[in-house]
This record gives structure tokens, C-alpha cells and sequence, in this order.
């Protein structure tokens, strides 16, 4: 299956607590942290749900 990276870009202090949330279950702790994750389905919504907080590529 094909990887994305996700690199946090925004800082998560004034968003909303679902949101912090979802960037803890996707391994996001602090600004410019990268993790390199399945693309399913699953991770694709909580990525569309934070997607003003981060970045995605593919991973190389």
C-alpha cells in the first residue's frame, strides 16, 4: 500500500479539542514533527479533518 508523510505545519494551540485529538491519533506531538503512514481511507479523513494544521506528501 502506499505511504504519506504528514508534517504538522500550524500550531494546535488555539484549535478545537477534536481537532487536537485527531492530530495525536495520527502521532503529531509539536510543530515540524513528520510521520510517514498508510494511505487508507482512515487516515485520509483525519487528515482532511486537520488539513489546515498539515502538510502531505508522498513518502519517498
Amino acid at each position: 500500500m502506499a505511504k504519506i508523510k504528514i508534517t504538522q505545519i500550524k500550531s494546535r494551540i488555539n484549535a478545537p479539542k477534536d481537532q487536537k485529538e485527531t492530530l495525536d491519533a495520527l502521532g503529531l506531538h509539536k510543530m515540524h514533527h513528520s510521520v510517514v503512514l498508510e494511505n487508507t481511507p482512515s487516515i485520509l479523513g483525519m487528515v482532511k479533518k486537520v488539513h489546515h494544521l498539515v502538510n502531505v506528501e508522498p513518502a519517498n
